[in-house]
């Protein structure tokens, strides 16, 4: 894209690409993200993981990395129940949904049944 009319070819400081490089050894995160995170392409990062010069030091990052355990605030709201006027002969049964909103602005609504742990991992990862 450089070679387009307008637009510069970016110059990336040795700072930059080690950082760019530890955040793809963080878990969760690819590189494909990483390079969506700074419209790169991923061909780039892989060329800066495989110098030893920008490669990340994984004892290092598992460090900085490690999760801390921490509270998540949450708010129990009673809300009057819905009445549903469908017939009584529907036989799908009801089902329970979780509704979560996170410091960050996010929110979740979990209908019928999940995987905890899943949750926990997703919650996590969007309160950061």
């Amino acid at each position: 894209m450089a070679g387009k009319k307008g637009q510069k070819k970016r110059f990336w400081s040795d700072d930059e690409k080690v950082s760019i490089c530890a955040q793809t050894c963080a878990p969760g995160v690819c590189v494909a993200q990483a390079a969506r995170r700074y419209a790169m392409n991923t061909n780039l990062i892989h060329k800066w993981l495989r110098d030893p010069k920008f490669a990340p030091d994984l004892e290092a990052v598992e460090e900085q990395t490690a999760p801390e355990p921490c509270f998540l605030p949450v708010e129990i709201v009673d809300r009057t129940p819905i009445k549903e006027t469908a017939s009584t002969t529907d036989t799908k049964p009801a089902q329970s949904a979780i509704e979560i909103d996170i410091v960050g602005g996010h929110q979740l609504r979990i209908v019928g049944s999940y995987d905890p742990e899943a949750l926990a991992q997703l919650i996590r990862g969007l309160s950061t």
